[in-house]
């Protein structure tokens, strides 16, 4: 991978050196990227994640579990752990991670619907699309997971409404 091309044949080879273009790039995209550990806590994040999720604005989110740093309301309506909930042995992106981890299996592009709660306590549903895979660097194995909103279909909640 000595000289890594775009499809516009554009090298990338020349930001080798300059973690702090990377960072800004990464600051800037609209997905929120994360780098998990094995106990799937926040090691690093870019500012997507403010928001994507905008509980997380509150705190200091650097070896936060990941339920905990994004509002995930199963965590917060149980008043427990991240991955200690009624829920998390069920949950599509605890699963995902962790087989990420132990099994350096990929998950790519997943969709999913969940409640989280907002900066304003009020509980909400946030379509989501996310990847998982393995990302072993020096010493130590890592979880990178990109998360990316989904458009909420109001033709859908209307259908459930009318149904109920």
């Amino acid at each position: 991978m000595e000289n890594l091309t775009t499809s516009t044949n554009v090298s990338f080879s020349f930001l080798k050196g300059s973690s702090e273009f990377l960072n800004i790039i990464l600051d800037n995209i609209n997905s929120c990227v994360l780098l998990l550990n094995n106990k799937m806590e926040l090691v690093s994040f870019n500012d997507a994640i403010k928001t994507l999720f905008p509980l997380s604005r509150q705190s200091d989110l650097k070896f936060i579990k990941c339920g905990e740093a994004i509002g995930c309301a199963h965590q917060v309506d149980e008043q427990t752990e991240c991955g200690s909930t009624t829920k998390c042995r069920d949950c599509e992106l605890r699963i995902s991670a962790l087989s990420s981890y132990i099994n350096d299996s990929v998950t790519q592009f997943k969709k999913i619907e969940r409640p989280f709660y907002n900066e304003s306590g009020e509980k909400i549903n946030i379509k989501l699309q996310y990847s998982t895979r393995l990302f072993p660097f020096e010493t130590e194995k890592y979880i990178i997971m990109v998360l990316e909103s989904l458009p909420y279909d109001k033709t859908q909640e209307k259908e459930a409404l009318n149904t109920h």
